[in-house]
Protein backbone atom coordinates (compact mmCIF):
# COMPACT_ATOMS: atom_id res chain seq x y z
CA UNK A 1 0.00 0.00 0.00
CA UNK A 2 1.45 3.63 -0.65
CA UNK A 3 1.92 5.63 2.07
CA UNK A 4 4.25 8.32 0.95
CA UNK A 5 4.23 10.49 -1.97
CA UNK A 6 6.71 10.23 -4.86
CA UNK A 7 7.84 13.86 -3.28
CA UNK A 8 8.55 12.29 0.10
CA UNK A 9 10.45 9.24 -1.07
CA UNK A 10 12.69 11.45 -2.94
CA UNK A 11 13.42 13.76 -0.17
CA UNK A 12 14.16 10.49 1.94
CA UNK A 13 16.52 9.30 -0.83
CA UNK A 14 17.95 13.02 -1.36
CA UNK A 15 18.43 13.51 2.27
CA UNK A 16 18.56 10.74 4.57
CA UNK A 17 15.55 11.18 6.64
CA UNK A 18 11.63 12.10 6.19
CA UNK A 19 9.82 13.95 8.81
CA UNK A 20 6.19 12.87 8.75
CA UNK A 21 4.17 15.66 11.16
CA UNK A 22 1.08 14.34 13.01
CA UNK A 23 1.68 10.43 11.93
CA UNK A 24 -0.47 9.80 15.19
CA UNK A 25 -3.06 11.39 17.62
CA UNK A 26 -2.79 12.59 20.47
CA UNK A 27 -4.54 9.88 22.06
CA UNK A 28 -2.68 7.60 20.59
CA UNK A 29 0.19 9.25 22.10
CA UNK A 30 -0.68 10.32 25.44
CA UNK A 31 -1.68 6.61 25.79
CA UNK A 32 1.79 5.38 24.78
CA UNK A 33 3.31 7.95 27.00
CA UNK A 34 1.38 6.76 29.93
CA UNK A 35 1.85 2.93 29.33
CA UNK A 36 5.68 3.36 29.03
CA UNK A 37 6.04 5.59 32.20
CA UNK A 38 4.19 3.25 34.30
CA UNK A 39 5.85 0.24 32.49
CA UNK A 40 8.19 -0.91 35.28
CA UNK A 41 9.47 -3.84 33.65
CA UNK A 42 10.55 -1.15 30.93
CA UNK A 43 11.99 0.74 34.07
CA UNK A 44 13.82 -2.04 35.32
CA UNK A 45 15.37 -3.34 31.94
CA UNK A 46 17.04 0.15 31.01
CA UNK A 47 20.16 0.32 30.43
CA UNK A 48 22.32 3.39 31.57
CA UNK A 49 25.50 4.01 29.30
CA UNK A 50 27.56 7.26 30.32
CA UNK A 51 27.93 9.69 27.92
CA UNK A 52 31.91 10.69 29.10
CA UNK A 53 30.66 13.63 31.23
CA UNK A 54 28.88 11.96 34.15
CA UNK A 55 25.22 11.79 32.36
CA UNK A 56 23.20 8.43 31.90
CA UNK A 57 21.85 7.73 28.31
CA UNK A 58 19.00 5.46 28.78
CA UNK A 59 17.32 2.91 26.83
CA UNK A 60 15.11 -0.53 26.50
CA UNK A 61 14.85 -2.33 23.53
CA UNK A 62 13.15 -5.02 22.77
CA UNK A 63 13.30 -7.42 19.27
CA UNK A 64 10.01 -8.72 18.70
CA UNK A 65 7.09 -6.27 18.81
CA UNK A 66 4.36 -8.22 20.50
CA UNK A 67 0.68 -7.68 20.54
CA UNK A 68 0.36 -4.92 22.64
CA UNK A 69 0.58 -1.28 22.33
CA UNK A 70 4.37 -0.72 21.79
CA UNK A 71 3.49 -3.26 19.12
CA UNK A 72 0.45 -1.98 17.65
CA UNK A 73 2.79 1.32 17.01
CA UNK A 74 5.53 -1.07 15.34
CA UNK A 75 3.29 -3.19 13.00
CA UNK A 76 0.66 -0.48 12.12
CA UNK A 77 0.37 -0.09 7.94
CA UNK A 78 1.01 3.84 8.38
CA UNK A 79 4.62 3.11 9.59
CA UNK A 80 5.42 -0.15 7.77
CA UNK A 81 3.63 0.39 4.27
CA UNK A 82 5.94 3.55 4.52
CA UNK A 83 9.17 1.78 5.14
CA UNK A 84 8.61 -0.55 2.52
CA UNK A 85 8.45 2.50 -0.11
CA UNK A 86 11.76 3.65 1.11
CA UNK A 87 13.45 0.73 1.01
CA UNK A 88 11.24 -1.12 -1.64
CA UNK A 89 10.97 -4.61 -0.55
CA UNK A 90 9.25 -6.04 2.66
CA UNK A 91 10.82 -5.56 5.56
CA UNK A 92 10.49 -6.74 9.25
CA UNK A 93 10.71 -5.83 12.75
CA UNK A 94 14.82 -5.64 13.83
CA UNK A 95 14.09 -4.01 17.16
CA UNK A 96 12.12 -1.19 19.21
CA UNK A 97 13.48 0.89 21.37
CA UNK A 98 12.32 4.00 24.23
CA UNK A 99 14.75 6.52 24.54
CA UNK A 100 14.57 7.92 28.30
CA UNK A 101 16.35 11.23 27.91
CA UNK A 102 15.34 12.55 31.52
CA UNK A 103 14.98 15.96 32.59
CA UNK A 104 17.75 17.44 33.36
CA UNK A 105 19.81 14.33 33.15
CA UNK A 106 19.61 12.90 30.41
CA UNK A 107 22.83 12.45 28.18
CA UNK A 108 23.96 12.77 25.18
CA UNK A 109 25.01 10.10 22.14
CA UNK A 110 28.09 11.10 20.01
CA UNK A 111 28.13 11.22 16.24
CA UNK A 112 26.72 7.88 14.88
CA UNK A 113 25.62 5.90 12.14
CA UNK A 114 22.99 2.95 13.31
CA UNK A 115 24.71 0.71 10.38
CA UNK A 116 28.11 1.10 11.65
CA UNK A 117 26.73 -1.22 14.91
CA UNK A 118 24.36 -3.69 12.37
CA UNK A 119 27.40 -3.86 10.24
CA UNK A 120 28.25 -5.97 12.73
CA UNK A 121 25.23 -7.79 12.90
CA UNK A 122 25.69 -9.84 9.68
CA UNK A 123 23.75 -7.22 7.79
CA UNK A 124 25.87 -7.17 4.16
CA UNK A 125 23.67 -4.14 3.10
CA UNK A 126 22.75 -0.56 5.24
CA UNK A 127 18.73 -1.53 3.75
CA UNK A 128 17.61 -0.52 7.10
CA UNK A 129 15.25 2.33 8.54
CA UNK A 130 14.90 3.56 11.57
CA UNK A 131 11.15 4.97 12.27
CA UNK A 132 11.56 7.67 16.03
CA UNK A 133 7.98 8.92 16.93
CA UNK A 134 7.98 11.48 19.58
CA UNK A 135 6.23 10.71 22.79
CA UNK A 136 7.33 14.25 24.25
CA UNK A 137 7.92 17.40 22.46
CA UNK A 138 11.66 17.27 21.17
CA UNK A 139 13.75 20.68 20.76
CA UNK A 140 17.17 22.02 20.99
CA UNK A 141 16.92 22.36 24.42
CA UNK A 142 15.99 18.76 25.57
CA UNK A 143 18.30 17.19 23.21
CA UNK A 144 16.54 16.27 19.84
CA UNK A 145 17.65 14.68 17.38
CA UNK A 146 20.21 16.51 15.20
CA UNK A 147 21.19 14.72 11.61
CA UNK A 148 23.95 15.80 8.35
CA UNK A 149 21.24 16.47 5.74
CA UNK A 150 22.52 13.75 2.84
CA UNK A 151 25.26 12.17 5.06
CA UNK A 152 23.70 8.65 4.11
CA UNK A 153 25.32 9.03 0.85
CA UNK A 154 28.85 8.98 2.13
CA UNK A 155 28.36 5.11 3.34
CA UNK A 156 29.75 3.29 6.50
CA UNK A 157 32.05 5.31 8.81
CA UNK A 158 34.14 3.11 10.41
CA UNK A 159 33.25 3.01 14.11
CA UNK A 160 34.99 3.39 17.27
CA UNK A 161 34.46 2.37 20.88
CA UNK A 162 35.11 4.86 23.72
CA UNK A 163 34.57 4.49 26.88
CA UNK A 164 30.72 3.60 27.07
CA UNK A 165 30.10 4.81 24.13
CA UNK A 166 31.01 3.70 20.04
CA UNK A 167 30.76 6.59 17.44
CA UNK A 168 32.06 7.37 14.30
CA UNK A 169 35.69 8.32 13.48
CA UNK A 170 35.97 11.60 13.83
CA UNK A 171 38.22 12.72 11.24
CA UNK A 172 35.56 12.27 8.29
CA UNK A 173 32.63 13.39 10.48
CA UNK A 174 34.83 16.59 11.09
CA UNK A 175 35.05 17.24 7.52
CA UNK A 176 31.11 16.03 6.88
CA UNK A 177 30.23 19.02 9.48
CA UNK A 178 31.65 21.45 7.07
CA UNK A 179 29.61 19.87 3.66
CA UNK A 180 27.01 18.88 4.92
CA UNK A 181 23.83 21.16 6.51
CA UNK A 182 23.31 20.30 10.50
CA UNK A 183 19.35 19.86 11.36
CA UNK A 184 18.02 19.96 14.10
CA UNK A 185 15.07 17.66 14.16
CA UNK A 186 12.75 19.44 16.57
CA UNK A 187 9.75 17.04 17.21
CA UNK A 188 6.06 17.59 18.47
CA UNK A 189 4.42 14.62 19.95
CA UNK A 190 3.33 12.23 17.23
CA UNK A 191 5.33 13.34 15.06
CA UNK A 192 7.63 10.55 13.21
CA UNK A 193 11.21 11.10 11.28
CA UNK A 194 12.15 8.06 9.33
CA UNK A 195 15.73 8.13 8.76
CA UNK A 196 18.65 5.67 7.19
CA UNK A 197 21.13 3.47 8.80
CA UNK A 198 23.94 5.62 7.16
CA UNK A 199 22.64 8.93 8.40
CA UNK A 200 25.25 10.83 10.51
CA UNK A 201 23.43 11.80 13.76
CA UNK A 202 23.62 12.78 17.40
CA UNK A 203 21.80 14.20 19.94
CA UNK A 204 22.73 16.69 22.91
CA UNK A 205 22.29 16.22 26.37
CA UNK A 206 18.94 16.88 27.88
CA UNK A 207 19.86 19.98 31.00
CA UNK A 208 15.58 21.37 30.39
CA UNK A 209 13.57 20.57 32.76
CA UNK A 210 11.42 19.18 29.99
CA UNK A 211 12.13 14.86 29.48
CA UNK A 212 12.29 13.57 25.82
CA UNK A 213 10.88 10.18 25.35
CA UNK A 214 10.60 8.81 21.82
CA UNK A 215 10.08 5.64 20.79
CA UNK A 216 12.67 4.10 17.65
CA UNK A 217 11.36 0.93 15.81
CA UNK A 218 13.77 -0.27 13.17
CA UNK A 219 12.93 -2.55 10.52
CA UNK A 220 15.24 -4.50 8.25
CA UNK A 221 14.50 -5.50 4.48
CA UNK A 222 13.74 -9.04 3.95
CA UNK A 223 17.09 -9.19 1.17
CA UNK A 224 19.24 -8.05 3.51
CA UNK A 225 18.71 -10.84 5.99
CA UNK A 226 21.65 -11.22 8.39
CA UNK A 227 23.99 -13.86 7.84
CA UNK A 228 25.02 -14.50 11.12
CA UNK A 229 22.71 -14.65 14.33
CA UNK A 230 23.33 -11.92 16.76
CA UNK A 231 21.57 -10.48 19.53
CA UNK A 232 18.59 -8.97 17.04
CA UNK A 233 16.43 -11.34 15.03
CA UNK A 234 17.10 -12.80 11.60
CA UNK A 235 14.11 -12.19 8.80
CA UNK A 236 11.24 -12.72 10.84
CA UNK A 237 7.80 -11.96 9.21
CA UNK A 238 5.78 -9.21 10.24
CA UNK A 239 2.13 -9.68 10.66
CA UNK A 240 1.02 -5.81 9.66
CA UNK A 241 -2.22 -4.10 11.36
CA UNK A 242 -4.78 -1.97 10.60
CA UNK A 243 -3.95 1.44 11.48
CA UNK A 244 -7.01 1.71 14.11
CA UNK A 245 -5.14 -0.77 16.14
CA UNK A 246 -3.17 1.22 17.61
CA UNK A 247 -5.74 3.19 19.75
CA UNK A 248 -8.09 -0.02 20.04
CA UNK A 249 -5.24 -1.51 21.80
CA UNK A 250 -3.29 1.58 23.50
CA UNK A 251 -6.85 2.31 25.44
CA UNK A 252 -7.57 -1.74 26.13
CA UNK A 253 -4.39 -1.43 27.94
CA UNK A 254 -5.75 0.49 30.49
CA UNK A 255 -9.48 -1.21 30.48
CA UNK A 256 -7.95 -4.15 32.06
CA UNK A 257 -8.44 -6.45 29.24
CA UNK A 258 -4.50 -5.44 27.49
CA UNK A 259 -2.62 -7.81 26.99
CA UNK A 260 0.78 -8.93 25.34
CA UNK A 261 3.79 -7.26 26.73
CA UNK A 262 7.31 -7.47 25.35
CA UNK A 263 10.35 -9.52 26.32
CA UNK A 264 12.83 -6.73 26.94
CA UNK A 265 16.74 -6.92 25.78
CA UNK A 266 19.04 -7.53 28.30
CA UNK A 267 21.94 -5.36 27.68
CA UNK A 268 24.28 -7.27 30.21
CA UNK A 269 24.71 -10.07 27.79
CA UNK A 270 25.47 -8.00 25.03
CA UNK A 271 29.31 -8.05 24.78
CA UNK A 272 30.53 -4.52 24.43
CA UNK A 273 34.18 -4.75 23.53
CA UNK A 274 36.07 -2.86 20.52
CA UNK A 275 35.60 -6.42 18.44
CA UNK A 276 31.50 -6.34 18.79
CA UNK A 277 30.11 -2.61 18.90
CA UNK A 278 26.57 -3.99 18.03
CA UNK A 279 24.97 -2.50 21.01
CA UNK A 280 21.55 -1.08 20.14
CA UNK A 281 22.21 2.75 19.92
CA UNK A 282 20.58 6.00 21.89
CA UNK A 283 19.52 8.44 19.14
Amino acid sequence: MKVLTDDQVKAFNRDGYLLVRGNFSNEEIELLGRASREDKAMDQSAAAVDDGKGHPVRLSAWNHPGDGIYGMFARCRRVVDAVEQLLEDEVYHYHSKMILKDARTGGAWAWHQDYGYWYQNGCLFPDLVSVMTAVDRATRQNGCLEVLRGSHKMGRINHILSGEQAGAAMEQVNEAVKRLELVYCELEPGDSLYFHSNTLHRSAQNNSEFPRWTLISCYNARHNDPYKDSHHPRYTPLAKVDDSEVLRVARERFSGNGSGGVDFVDFKKIDKSAKSLSAPSET
